[in-house]
């Protein structure tokens, strides 16, 4: 990753939450950051309009190969130092018995499959010693599942993790370096209000990994202190 004033990041999924964090955080050092939402306006947007140019705005549904497909047209001939996906659903703490097919399939192509097809039809955006990364949480550790609750949820983090490592496998020679993160339980939407991390606190500290990580080889599933979390 670049250690020029010039560094260029492309961040898939910042609409809300630590996404949005995440985002700010990287323009308040001076990166250049695109990001995507799937809905015009807010706060993602009110900030890019106040970063100076930092912060530019693109819409995604990260869901539709249609979509996805128009981004790369827009972003042709772009080179970022680092390519971040960030999305995830949740649908509740429901055993795996309880799960309805269709929400199962759509936490599935919402949480593993979508980051996937991000990364392949845009990894040829990113510079040569680039990083390319997915938000991944330490409940998609299998040998860490101890306690009851969110099977659906881990499941889809545990097979985000499992499509990394393919992808990683497959593309071992770029010259990449890929990052699964594991952010804590944080006080969002989707981890809840009550719990006991602030992003804004806390993101930092995963921005410092991202940059700290520039230029490591192989696939690392880091925590936000930039320790190995177990597979």
């Amino acid at each position: 990753m670049s250690t020029t004033p010039n560094r260029q990041a492309l961040v898939i999924g910042a609409s809300k939450g630590l996404g949005l964090v995440l985002v700010d955080e990287l323009a308040r050092r001076d990166w250049h950051v695109i990001a995507t939402t799937r809905q015009d306006g807010g706060e993602l947007r009110a900030d890019a309009d106040a970063s100076n140019g930092r912060l530019t705005v693109e819409s995604l549904e990260m869901n539709s190969p249609e979509q996805l497909a128009a981004l790369r047209e827009r972003l042709a001939g772009r080179r970022f130092d680092l390519l971040f996906v960030n999305g995830a659903i949740d649908r509740g703490n429901l055993s795996i018995d309880q799960v309805p097919t269709d929400m199962f399939t759509e936490v599935m192509i919402t949480n593993a499959l979508s980051p996937l097809r991000v990364l392949e039809s845009l990894r040829d955006l990113v510079a040569p010693g680039g990083t390319v990364g997915v938000m991944s949480s330490e409940q998609g550790s299998i040998s860490q599942n101890t306690e009851d609750g969110y099977e659906l949820y881990k499941a889809s983090k545990a097979a985000l993790n499992q499509l990394m490592r393919s992808y990683a496998t497959r593309y071992a020679d770029d010259g990449h370096t890929k990052l699964l993160i594991d952010p804590g339980h944080n006080r969002t939407g989707l981890g809840g209000f009550d719990a006991p991390l602030d992003p804004k606190e806390n993101i930092p500290a995963v921005v410092d990994v991202l940059e700290a990580q520039a230029g490591a080889p192989g696939l690392q599933f880091l925590d936000r202190h930039g320790e190995p979390v177990p597979w």
